[in-house]
């Protein structure tokens, strides 16, 4: 069968769409959201490691950028492989389709 893992798609993508996946993370957003509300100090310092961790990905990705380019058909081939074992445990494993709470 067709993968349906497309081109342009990303598996990454691909994985953080599945509800089982997006369910939890949103479960996390929202508790590390009210954390940040309930207690001032923590904020602060999740203010801290937010900042921290947006400026080294953005120096991280400036530092990658070459590499990437060059490896691109590597890459292309990987997501290709990775969609269509995704498209088989999605098969496999129903329950990917549905939140945590079900």
């Amino acid at each position: 069968p067709m993968s349906i893992c497309h081109v342009q798609e990303n598996v990454l993508q691909r994985v953080l769409q599945l509800p089982v996946v997006s369910s939890t993370c949103e479960t996390l957003q929202r508790k590390y959201s009210s954390t940040k509300e309930s207690h001032p100090l923590m904020a602060s310092v999740c203010e801290v490691y937010e900042r921290g961790v947006q400026g080294a990905g953005a120096l991280a990705m400036w530092g990658m950028e070459p590499v990437v380019r060059r490896l691109e058909p590597q890459f292309a081939v990987a997501n290709n492989l990775a969609c269509r074992g995704l498209d088989h445990l999605e098969e496999k494993i129903p329950a990917l389709q549905y939140p945590v709470d079900k």
